[in-house]
């Protein structure tokens, strides 16, 4: 099958090598770029006509970043029966519902794997267990940045502004960090992977979000000093069909799994009623894990040809989102602020900073917003429960 890339970066730049080390029945005809590199002037193109007009291309692989013009492109290419897979977690998540209705319009295939995960096969092994089970919780690291930061702090005694400098050095982060340690990222993951788990459309603003950008390493002294540790933790549940998703830090005791995740890895888990607990961890981003992971999607939808539609992604609308599930999720958190706490929500502390009564995570950002008023410092994290947590 002939394919084009639209993105000449490290994922498309990484798949496109992928590829030409391990074809597997691909076949990469044009890759668009801004720049034709030297040496690959027959290859690259400035003109995304050149894949999009190509009838020739049955297949486009998007590794473009931001909405557009990534947007306009994969429609483009869905309109003319081209299927597409994507790494593009932003626009996936924004046109979740769109892009799919596209898809079974046109009868092309979408797949998106390395959009949530990196290299990790998540979204792939989420699909699969809902062949024949039902999924009930999500839990997990769903970005590198925030989790090499946290674990820096955490083993090294270094401080945010040192190790997020180190991030940006090393490629990790962008310039502009908002995305990782605003937890919107991780936002954009969880939304993206409780929309395939339930069957319904969950956009980011329906996952409730706190960050890292405030934590100090005296905080993550006096987590140590609770015998915890953090990571910024992506949790999904759906009780009675009921979905209730959110992202925030999380002090977690140490045996807990994703305490043992290092550096920049993932580390993701699905609770189903069969299966049990599945749990799936690796590389979340990088040139060769996510390249990789692009070209597997390929390689099932050329596995499928004209079939390929049939293995979208399908919102069933079984489940409905929040309702009564926005209380499932609810535990002490701890709070470090010049700004006030209210008094009927103390029930301790730790150090500098204050623990709270058990709240739910909307509760615990409205909270937050009002306490960054008063000091824009302030830093909370759940506090979970010991064992499962939550799952």
């Amino acid at each position: 099958m002939k394919v084009g890339i639209l993105g000449n970066g490290n994922v498309g730049g990484g798949a496109r090598t992928v590829i030409a080390r391990h074809p597997c029945g691909l076949e990469v005809k044009k890759v668009l770029a801004r720049h034709i590199p030297a040496g690959l002037e027959g290859l690259v193109t400035t003109d995304p006509a050149e894949i999009l007009e190509d009838p020739e291309i049955e297949l486009v692989g998007e590794a473009l970043n931001g909405l557009e013009p990534a947007y306009t492109y994969v429609s483009e290419a869905l309109r003319r029966g081209k299927h597409v897979v994507s790494a593009n977690k932003a626009m996936i998540c924004r046109y979740f519902t769109e892009l799919h209705a596209l898809a079974a319009e046109h009868g092309a295939g979408l797949r998106f794997t390395p959009s949530a995960g990196g290299g990790i096969p998540w979204l792939v092994n989420l699909r699969r267990t809902l062949r024949c089970d039902r999924v009930t919780a999500l839990r997990g690291i769903l970005n590198g940045t925030t989790n090499y930061i946290l674990d820096a702090m955490q083993t090294q005694g270094r401080c945010f502004e040192e190790v997020l400098a180190e991030t940006q050095r090393m490629g990790y982060a962008e310039a502009d960090p908002s995305a990782d340690i605003d937890g919107l990222d991780a936002q954009r993951k969880c939304a993206i992977s409780a929309s395939i788990a339930f069957g319904i459309p969950v956009r980011e603003e329906d996952v409730p979000v706190l960050g890292i950008r405030s934590v100090t390493a005296e905080d993550v002294q006096n987590f140590a000093a609770m015998g915890r540790i953090c990571r910024l933790l992506v949790q999904v549940e759906e009780v009675a069909g009921a979905v209730s998703a959110c992202v925030e830090p999380a002090l977690l005791l140490p045996q807990e799994i994703e305490c043992s995740i290092h550096a920049c890895d993932n580390c993701i888990s699905l609770t189903a009623d069969e299966a049990g607990t599945l749990r799936f961890s690796g590389p979340g981003a990088g040139a060769a894990p996510t390249g990789s992971s692009l070209v597997q999607d390929m390689i099932d939808i050329a596995a499928l040809g004209k079939a390929a539609c049939a293995g979208n992604v399908v919102l069933d609308g079984k489940a409905v989102l929040g309702g009564d599930a926005i209380h499932s999720i609810r535990h002490p958190y701890y709070v470090r602020s010049q700004g006030k706490v209210p008094p009927e929500l103390v029930r301790g502390g730790a150090g500098s900073a204050k623990i709270t009564a058990p709240l739910t995570p909307q509760e615990a950002v409205q909270l937050e917003r009002k306490l960054h008023r008063r000091d824009k410092t302030t830093f909370l994290a759940a506090i979970l429960p010991s064992g499962k947590g939550n799952i």
